[in-house]
This record gives C-alpha cells, sequence and structure tokens, in this order.
C-alpha cells in the first residue's frame, strides 16, 4: 500500500447501537413504505378492473333501459303532438261556436227590439180601441137612456094628455120641448 492508497482508506469508527437501530428503522420503513406503495398499485389496478367491469354491466342494463326511455320519450312527444292538435281543433270550434253565440244573441236582441217596438204599437192600437170602444159604449148607454127617458117622457105625456081628455076642466101643460103631435 502506497502512500496514497492509505490516505484514500478511511477506516469507520465504531458505531453504537443507537445508530445502528436507526438504520435498520429507516431501512424498515423504507420496505414498509415499498410494499404499502406495491399493494396500493396492486389495489389501484384491482379497482380500474372493477369499475371497467362495472361500466361494461351498466352499458348492458342501462341500453334497454335508455332505449326504452326514448321510445317512452317518443310516445310522450306523439301524445302531447295529438293532444295540442285536438286542443287547438276544440279552441277552435268553441271560438266559432261563440261568435255564432254571440251573433245568434245580436239578431235575438234585435228581434226583441222589434217585439217591443211591435207591441207598443199594439198596445196604442188596443188603448185607442179600448177608448174608442169604452166611448161607443157609453154613447149607446146615454142613447139608449135618453131614448128609454124619451119614451117614458112621451108615456107620462100621453098619459097626461089622456087624462086631460077625459076631465074637460083639467088642461094638460104641454113641454115646450115637445112638437105639435106631443112627441119630441
Amino acid at each position: 500500500m502506497t502512500v496514497l492508497q492509505a490516505a484514500s482508506t478511511q477506516v469507520a469508527p465504531g458505531r453504537d447501537a443507537l445508530a445502528l437501530a436507526a438504520d435498520a428503522a429507516t431501512v424498515l420503513i423504507g420496505v414498509t413504505i415499498l410494499v404499502v406503495g406495491v399493494a396500493l398499485v396492486l389495489l389501484l389496478l384491482k379497482l380500474r378492473a372493477t369499475i371497467q367491469e362495472i361500466r361494461i354491466a351498466v352499458r348492458q342494463h342501462i341500453g334497454p333501459v335508455s332505449d326504452r326511455a326514448r321510445s317512452i320519450t317518443d310516445d310522450v312527444q306523439a301524445i302531447t303532438g295529438r293532444v295540442r292538435g285536438d286542443v287547438q281543433r276544440i279552441d277552435g270550434s268553441v271560438r266559432a261556436l261563440a261568435d255564432r253565440l254571440q251573433q245568434a244573441s245580436d239578431r235575438m236582441e234585435e228581434r226583441i227590439e222589434e217585439f217591443n217596438a211591435l207591441m207598443e204599437v199594439v198596445q196604442a192600437e188596443a188603448e185607442e180601441l179600448f177608448l174608442d170602444t169604452a166611448s161607443a159604449a157609453r154613447g149607446v148607454r146615454e142613447g139608449t137612456r135618453a131614448i128609454g127617458e124619451g119614451r117614458a117622457l112621451r108615456r107620462n105625456d100621453d098619459a097626461r094628455l089622456r087624462s086631460a081628455r077625459r076631465s074637460p076642466t083639467v088642461r094638460p101643460v104641454l113641454d115646450p120641448t115637445l112638437g105639435d103631435d106631443g112627441h119630441r
């Protein structure tokens, strides 16, 4: 050995038990971390495989469900379209009916006004006819009474004349409204 070789080789000083335990613990921690890391990687790979299987199963089971949901959605849209069309037709019919009812109501109102005007004319004519009839009836009644009174007067006058003719001393009083023959 040369001097150079002796200088480069160093002798390790003696180690105590605490330093050896610390070194062993460090190695043990490193190995534990390595084992846990490998186990974690294996666990993640297994989890990934499980997720893939779940994804495949979901696709297989959800595929028919989603197809059925699409079919139901299409049916609902078709029904909605039909109902919308029916509602629009009903709305149109109701509006047309409302328009016709309004026209009929307007015509009925005009006819009622015309009927009221006719009834006013009929009532006026009936009142006039009633008054004319009442007036004529009163005239007939008065004429009948006057004729009746005239007959009674004539009877009285005739009776007075007869009694005056029978009795020569009594002179009949003649009514100045009677004519020469004793009649009105």
